[in-house]
């Protein structure tokens, strides 16, 4: 088969529940895999049993348990595709998830990556909504294309993908070459290392291609990073962005716009979480750099709302 050779990444950690699930739908692709790298973080249940049932079908590697962006950077690393692709061990894809890159990349090899729609669904199934019409980034994407499954995304509206982004990992096939020359995800973060890795990738990318259909699907349940403690979850969003913003004044004039709209919404995210685990003053603590950094009528009205609870 001709086009570009797809190294897909799974990093797994006790996933021996959901990840036959996540395996099969990458074995049923209408465009085959170059190859499947499950990366075992470190996993104390039967993960490794359940990779070792797809024998030869698969790669497995095992690292001790250092976190979802070291594993996946390790995939990366030992993958010998041209191009990556991802998948978190409790979601799967669709049959033309591949496919619909795949021949885009054949056709159109200057794109420098590519995204596209996803469904959230929760454990029975049921669908709860899809990503980009849910995003203003995703939203303008879709008039774009004008019911085209296909959009370039370029330019100015690089700002609006940075500061609230609607294709997440799941959806994002970028080369080899470039995520290495990125040096991979950033290391020690839980929460936003995606946002990290993708504006820095957004700062050095000129098109990318979207596709407009769901592609894969985004699995909601409590047990998730952003869900079991929601507080520390926005604390850590907030310590990723912080960390991103070290690098924010070389970055294009569109995606600092971008990013600052992100951190400020990721306060005000951080704030709602305390106010709703009755930390009030803190809450406040957390959208007053925002008021002084970018003073507007919409800054303080945040401020209010916090202090009213």
């Amino acid at each position: 088969m001709s086009g570009p050779k797809f190294s897909v990444i799974i990093p797994a950690c006790n996933a021996a529940a959901t990840l036959a699930r996540a395996l099969d739908s990458v074995l049923a692709q209408t465009w085959a895999a170059h190859e499947i790298i499950v990366v075992d973080d470190g996993s104390t249940d039967a993960t490794a049993a359940v990779a070792a049932g797809y024998g030869e079908k698969i790669r497995y590697l095992h690292q001790e348990n250092a976190g979802v962006s070291a594993a996946r950077n390790h995939g990366a690393q030992a993958a010998s595709g041209d191009w990556l692709a991802f998948l978190d061990a409790d979601d799967w894809y669709y049959p033309n998830r591949l496919k619909w890159h795949a021949e885009w990349i054949a056709r159109d090899p200057a794109l420098d990556f590519l995204s596209g729609d996803y469904e959230y669904r929760d454990l029975s199934g049921k669908l709860l909504s899809r990503s980009m019409p849910g995003k203003a980034s995703g939203r303008t994407m879709l008039d774009k294309a004008a019911g085209n499954r296909e959009v370039v995304m370029e330019g100015a509206e690089f700002e609006a993908f940075v500061a609230d982004h609607f294709g997440d990992t799941h959806t994002l096939s970028l080369p080899r070459a470039t995520f290495l020359a990125l040096g991979g995800y950033p290391l020690g973060f839980k929460v936003c290392e995606d946002v990290h890795l993708l504006t820095r990738l957004v700062a050095r990318s000129h098109r990318a291609g979207v596709i407009c259909e769901p592609m894969a699907v985004y699995l909601i349940h409590n047990a998730s990073a952003t869900r079991a403690d929601p507080v520390r979850a926005q604390f850590e969003n907030m310590r990723t962005l912080i960390a991103l913003g070290k690098q924010a004044a070389g970055l294009p004039a569109a995606v600092r716009r971008g990013y600052a709209s992100r951190l400020r919404q990721a306060r005000l995210n951080l704030a709602y979480a305390l106010v709703k685990s009755g930390r009030r003053m803190e809450a406040v603590r957390a959208v007053l750099p925002s008021l002084i950094e970018s003073p507007s009528i919409a800054s303080l009205r945040n401020l209010l709302s916090i202090l009213k609870g």
